[in-house]
């Protein structure tokens, strides 16, 4: 049985500090430390111990995953997250470098969507992920002509509050679908409109005029989980 032990290393995961906490770590107020130390015992053999990372078996787990894979090395977890990926692909325009890129990735691994594509700049400001992404697809397109063709039969539903949007809490979700997210301000540009099948808005009930974009990304993602996703499958994983 893995041991922890405060004094271990991330082993090959450089985000970790000399404290062995991710700074990263979404639980600054949680255990004092992250994850499991070098492995405990003989070391795993024969079938099945190939997804093991030796790095991380000798010098202990410090990365911000789920129990799962604890010492599992990066390639192996993409393998296995790659045969439960779920039927959604989520886009997001990229003209500004917008910050909620990063966030809107790190949901999308969370909600363990299909592919995460960026329309526009190739570069985009990954601090937000918080290292998500080398575990998630993530493919670039110059257009959004482009993303319609990588898609080919996948529908683009547009996720903005523009007139006349059907209403997101009320529509048949389709299994297989990509949701569209534009820029923080402007939202979904001109041509983004003109691809997509159509435009929904999430209700909102306060003062403001619109709620942050990696919001509403998380909205959707989650709208399509409750529709979709088997909620009682040993892949669910709630803390």
């Amino acid at each position: 049985m893995p041991r922890r032990d405060p004094g271990a290393s991330r082993g090959s995961d450089p985000e970790a500090g000399e404290t062995g906490r991710a700074p990263y770590d979404p639980m600054p107020h949680g255990p004092p430390e992250v994850g499991v130390g070098p492995w405990e015992g003989p070391w795993p053999t024969g079938p099945g111990s190939e997804v093991y990372d030796a790095a991380l078996l000798a010098q202990g787990d410090r990365r911000n995953v789920v129990d799962r894979y604890r010492y599992w090395s990066l390639e192996a977890i993409r393998a296995d997250l790659d045969t439960r990926r779920h039927g959604f692909h989520v886009a997001i325009e990229n003209w500004q470098h917008d910050f909620n890129i990063g966030t809107i990735v790190r949901s999308a691994n969370a909600f363990l969507a299909a592919e995460v594509h960026i329309v526009g700049e190739r570069r985009w400001n990954r601090r937000g992920a918080m290292v998500t992404d080398r575990y998630q697809h993530v493919r670039h397109h110059p257009t959004v002509a482009d993303l319609a063709a990588h898609l080919g039969d996948v529908p683009l539903w547009g996720i903005d509050n523009l007139p006349g949007s059907a209403h997101l809490e009320t529509m048949d979700v389709p299994r297989s679908i990509c949701f569209l997210f534009g820029q923080e301000g402007p939202g979904l540009s001109d041509g983004a409109r003109e691809a997509c099948a159509g435009t929904f808005s999430i209700a909102q009930f306060g003062s403001t005029r619109s709620i942050n974009a990696s919001a509403a990304a998380a909205i959707a993602m989650h709208t399509w989980v409750r529709a979709h996703a088997d909620l009682d499958g040993g892949g669910t994983w709630r803390g």
